[in-house]
């Protein structure tokens, strides 16, 4: 059976009809705006005679490469999405056209086919598109076939980039690697905040250590955050030490290879997108009302010595406030008493302070970008502007960055090609300076029942919003200059000589300002107040500093191919150099003349000034051989020779081999019976060793001096002279970690490459960190010096699936990938086996911890309980137990809850409880178009996590002091007995037990210590991007000139599925006090992308 579109004639007839109107009409507007009228007569000349065109039936057969008719090939006429039809059971197709209209004739798995239409009967063979196997993946120093890759690697196009509006590169990036670990950092969604980003799992426990990924853009060390994201053309990330081996000591725990684009050869083309944010806060926790907050107060402060915190008179208000009925000075929420606004429990107002913080912003971003060339140069010029805001109701906080750049190719002759790349990036971050972990600290502290104005309509202080508004700013420019040459001869034939210089300048400048603040009286005058605790009411401050980065580096290499029959053979060998250099100067100075102009110049106070510069460079030889024999047997040898300034004398070189072998089955002859289903299918395997010099000291070999500037505890004319101290001896055993890694997998290609994917086994030793010191006898007289004395080892896997295919004009694709890591460490010097210490065994993210046998429902439960437990009950714990307790178990029988002697020895009760890690990370993402629509759904998540948190915001006041404690909403399902008198009634089968002021043993302490009952599921799988878009018919916007336009609606975050309580599960800043950061944004944009 033929289908075809064009099943309404009339309708088809009215459309051309009104085609030929628009078309006339657009002519004469062209016309009239431009003096190129020539131009608008081809425009009109060519509409006419498109429509005028005569029609023909165009029939013809589909087959395969061995004959046989092809089911569902999708035949349409180029740039007319309405004209178009399928191939039947018998692959032969027919379908009405414009004569002499181009066919597109194209099928997953197989290369598209074009042929005119002209009326005449068609034969047409399709051939398989082999583009998945051929497929260019980037690797250091060059670039593969993808088939031929032995290594695990993966890949991420343009499209994945530029399809979300985000920030910066690393929120595109989580969840759609497998193995790239991008979590939320302490700070939260804060503006400056980059993600941390890890592959395979932290990699390093060593003292000193770094496990951060070597991130290169364009083969040079640089900030994947500050690039704009639309200029990315892929990003390669090498995980094992097969593919990393080749950049050596700077690279153990992987790399990410960013390439930015480069100008294509043919007419210049203007590429311009924008898009408009609108931006909230999201998952922050609710505030109890204030008159719950007073109830639940005052139950605390009666549970902890029989204190109520609110008086009746008090509670009464609080309740009349809310109805409204307040009148007069009374109706502010606050009264003026003895010389002060009276807060907290003398206040009756109703305020949630994390509304009042945050609120709602739009922001935007505009980016364009020029390229073409001729067969000989090709250039590519881009420039963006992101103006980003914060969620700070007060003061505001805002980033913008400018990123201009630009990359030339040029072949001079027949055997020399010069790349020019170039770029400038400015980051310029403004938000107060009160914007600290003082103000994440306090928002939760301040009690609902303080107003955000006092009665004359004046900001109250202990609201943190005069410090934020009038405190002072923080307000950092950042300057990045990258510039890049690169010279490639080939005197041979297949022999490329590659010479590559790179220069990297970056500048930063910060001002940091106190600033006098001031609250008013109840006469509106204002009185200077503390701008936090320890600085003196009415002082200002203010901070200059900067610092400068200069990174050179040097990349000399040659490669070599040459094939022999079926033998493929490809040698390289370079040099790398790399030189990094550090200064840096601030200065402060207090009390400003006036603070309309903070600078160090207008302070008057002796000026405190900072400096001083740090160097390291790096070198090494590095070689790599490729073999294969027809695709089908491959190996890999790589090796480089490092040598780091950060070590000495025979420690400074090092040599680092790795090995890589892959199978490709599918190549094989015996395979031919299943190539039809399984198109590719290969094994690989590599072995590896680095060494990691990336070491937090530049220089933790040398011995260094301790001094210090006037602070010595005595006087010398009236001074604190200035002191030295002894240095800490330095071991001359001290040496390089190694890394040593092996990876196995496979990759897959089934029905026509339709259902694609990958799988890794990875295991990771870390051996030789920097541990603890030995014990010496205190006669040393110095500080024992640290030494290489422990391993770890990481192991994991990775897994991504995707299964790409069309149903007519319906295309369609699904793409999963998962990963795990784990980590445990198998050598530490921990003799006396003390728990809380790394030791040998212990698991990564391990929390010892009671477990809970449940809360006493009453009194009689609880007395019961320590009855059971004849040695002493739970009185090592705390005191004073009663309903609303917790009961805990007694695990070693010995009639006592105790924690033991702190030894592996003596556990006494504590058992493991949890492990925090992140397991099972995953990413999915589905998207489809149609007939110029375009959709697209992608959900990140972790499949396992234990949460074991504490501080105000989990506990509420329970276990806190009153002035550090928290009351959310959820903290209200706390513990109330049957015959409670609470205003809330009983609640028996409470989450929270008895709410109790204060961390003492007879106080709430001993309620909250770390236990099963509190360990929470912290998987989740959030809606991290959803997209639709709509791409105007090029029949249409080539009218205008437009290539293509296309239109779209993002959403970010939009729907989070977990089973936390109170936070987001991606955002808890310090687990032993969560919760105190900046919260995330849920995001809607709406963007156009227009090319010309």
């Amino acid at each position: 059976m033929t289908e075809k579109t064009n099943l309404f004639p009339s309708l088809i007839r009215l459309r051309e009809t009104n085609r030929l109107k628009m078309a006339i009409a657009a002519s004469i507007m062209l016309w009239c705006a431009t003096p190129q009228q020539a131009a608008a007569d081809t425009y009109e000349k060519h509409e006419i005679t498109t429509v005028q065109q005569q029609k023909v039936k165009t029939t013809g057969t589909v087959v395969d490469q061995d004959g046989e008719a092809m089911i569902g090939v999708s035949i349409k006429v180029k740039d007319n999405a309405t004209m178009g039809a399928i191939t039947d059971l018998n692959g032969r197709f027919s379908i009405d056209t414009p004569k002499g209209a181009t066919l597109e004739i194209s099928y997953i798995g197989y290369k598209t086919v074009t042929v005119k239409a002209e009326g005449t009967a068609l034969q047409i063979t399709m051939k398989e598109d082999t583009e998945v196997l051929d497929e260019v993946v980037i690797v250091g120093y060059g670039s593969q076939k993808k088939v031929n890759v032995t290594g695990a690697v993966s890949m991420v196009d343009a499209k994945v980039i530029e399809s979300r509006p985000v920030s910066n590169v690393s929120q595109a990036l989580q969840g759609v690697v497998p193995g790239l670990n991008l979590t939320v950092p302490a700070a939260g969604g804060a503006l400056d905040a980059g993600m941390n980003i890890s592959i395979r799992g932290a990699g390093t426990i060593g003292d000193g250590s770094n496990s951060s990924p070597l991130i290169l853009i364009d083969g040079m060390e640089g900030d994947m955050n500050s690039i704009n994201p639309n200029d990315i053309e892929t990003i390669s990330v090498l995980k094992d030490a097969a593919a990393s081996s080749i950049y050596g000591s700077r690279a153990p725990f992987g790399v990410i290879l960013i390439t930015t684009k480069s100008g294509k050869a043919g007419r210049t083309s203007v590429n311009y997108s924008t898009n408009v944010r609108f931006k909230s806060p999201m998952s922050m926790p609710e505030m109890m009302d204030s008159w719950s907050f007073a109830n639940y107060w005052n139950e605390a402060g009666i549970n902890q010595n029989g204190n109520i915190k609110f008086t009746q008179d008090v509670m009464d208000k609080i309740l009349a406030f809310q109805q409204g009925t307040l009148t007069g000075p009374d109706a502010s929420g606050i009264s003026w008493e003895n010389g002060q606004w009276k807060k907290y429990a003398g206040a009756w107002a109703n305020t949630d302070w994390f509304k009042e913080q945050y609120h709602s912003i739009v922001s935007n971003e505009h980016n364009i970008s020029v390229n073409g060339g001729t067969d000989k140069v090709t250039y590519m010029v881009s420039a963006g502007y992101m103006g980003d805001k914060g969620l700070t109701r007060h003061g505001d906080d805002r980033l913008t960055r400018y990123n201009l750049s630009g990359k030339i190719n040029a072949t001079l002759s027949k055997y020399v090609k010069l790349m020019y790349n170039t770029k400038f990036i400015r980051e310029d971050y403004d938000r107060p300076s009160y914007l600290t972990g003082n103000f994440y600290h306090n928002i939760a502290r301040r009690w609902p029942t303080n107003p955000v104005k006092d009665a004359n309509g004046y900001y109250l202080d202990h609201s943190e919003i005069i410090q934020m508004e009038d405190g002072g700013r923080d307000v950092t420019q950042k300057d990045q200059f990258y510039q890049q040459l690169q010279l490639v001869i080939e005197p041979l034939k297949d022999w490329l000589i590659h010479a590559e210089g790179n220069m990297k300048i970056v500048n930063n400048q910060n001002q940091w300002e106190i600033l006098p603040v001031y609250y008013h009286d109840d006469e509106g005058s204002p009185v200077a107040m503390s701008w936090f605790d320890g600085y003196t009411p009415g002082m200002s401050r203010v901070s200059q500093s900067y610092w400068k980065e200069n990174n050179y580096s040097l990349n000399l290499y040659t490669d070599y191919f040459k094939q022999i029959g079926d033998h493929y053979f490809k040698v390289m060998g370079g040099f790398n150099a790399e030189l990094y250099k550090k200064t840096n100067l601030s200065g402060q100075r207090d009390e400003l003349i006036t603070p309309d102009v903070p600078t160090l110049n207008t302070a008057t106070t002796e000026q405190k000034a900072n400096g001083g510069y740090s160097h390291w460079a790096n070198a090494g030889f590095f070689g790599r051989i490729n073999y294969n024999y027809k695709e089908r047997y491959l190996l890999e040898i790589n090796g480089r020779y490092d040598g780091s300034s950060r070590f000495i004398g025979d420690k400074r070189w090092g040599f680092f081999p790795s090995f890589s072998a892959g199978w490709n089955v599918s190549r094989e002859s015996f395979w031919r019976d299943l190539e039809h289903i399984v198109n590719n299918f290969k094994i690989r395997g590599s072995w590896g060793e680095l060494g990691n010099c990336n070491t937090k000291a530049f220089y933790p070999f040398y011995q260094t001096m301790p001094t210090g500037v006037e602070n010595s505890g005595w006087l010398i004319n009236g001074k604190k002279p200035n002191t030295a101290s002894a240095p800490g001896i330095v071991s001359a055993e001290m040496t390089w970690e190694t890394v040593r890694s092996w990876n196995i997998g496979f990759d897959f290609g089934l029905l026509n490459n339709r259902l694609t994917g990958s799988f890794d086994y990875f295991v990771r030793n870390t051996l030789d960190m920097i541990g603890p010191a030995p014990q010496l006898p205190a006669t040393l007289g110095a500080t024992v010096p640290k030494i290489n004395n422990a391993d770890m080892k990481a192991w994991g896997f990775e897994v991504e699936v995707s299964w790409r295919d069309r149903i007519k004009d319906f295309n369609y694709g699904v793409k999963f990938v998962l990963s795990d890591d784990q980590r445990k460490v198998t050598r530490y010097p921990n003799e006396e086996l003390n728990r809380n210490q790394w030791y040998a065994g212990r698991m990564d993210g391990l929390v010892w911890g009671y477990e809970t046998v449940g809360i006493a429902k009453t009194d009689a439960e609880m007395e019961a309980h320590l009855a059971s437990l004849p040695n002493g009950g739970q009185s090592q714990l705390g005191s004073k137990w009663a309903a609303g307790d917790i009961m805990y178990k007694d695990l070693n029988g010995d009639g006592k809850i105790s924690s033991g002697d702190g030894t592996l020895n003596d556990l006494g009760d504590l058992k493991v409880v949890a492990n925090t890690q992140l397991r099972f990370k995953y990413g999915l993402t589905v998207d489809a178009s149609w007939k110029g629509f375009d959709f697209s759904a992608f959900f990140q998540g972790v499949g396992k996590r234990d949460v074991v948190v504490g501080g105000p915001y989990f506990w509420g006041a329970n276990g806190q002091g009153m002035w550090q404690a928290a009351a959310f909403k959820d903290h209200i399902d706390y513990f109330r007995p049957e015959d409670t008198e609470s205003v809330f009634g009983p609640n028996v089968n409470a989450y929270y037990p008895r709410v109790i002021f204060g961390g003492g043993s007879s106080e709430g302490g001993k309620n909250t210590l770390t236990q099963s009952r509190y360990v929470q599921n912290g998987a989740y799988i959030r809606l991290k991007n959803l997209q639709l878009g709509y791409t105007l018919p090029s029949i249409i916007t080539k009218k205008f000139a437009v290539n293509s336009l296309r239109v779209y609606v993002s959403g970010d975050n939009l729907w989070t599925g977990t089973k936390m309580r109170v936070f987001d599960p991606e955002v808890l800043g310090s687990t032993s006090d969560a919760g105190k950061a900046y919260p995330l944004a849920r995001v809607w944009s709406v963007g156009l992308n227009v090319n010309f």
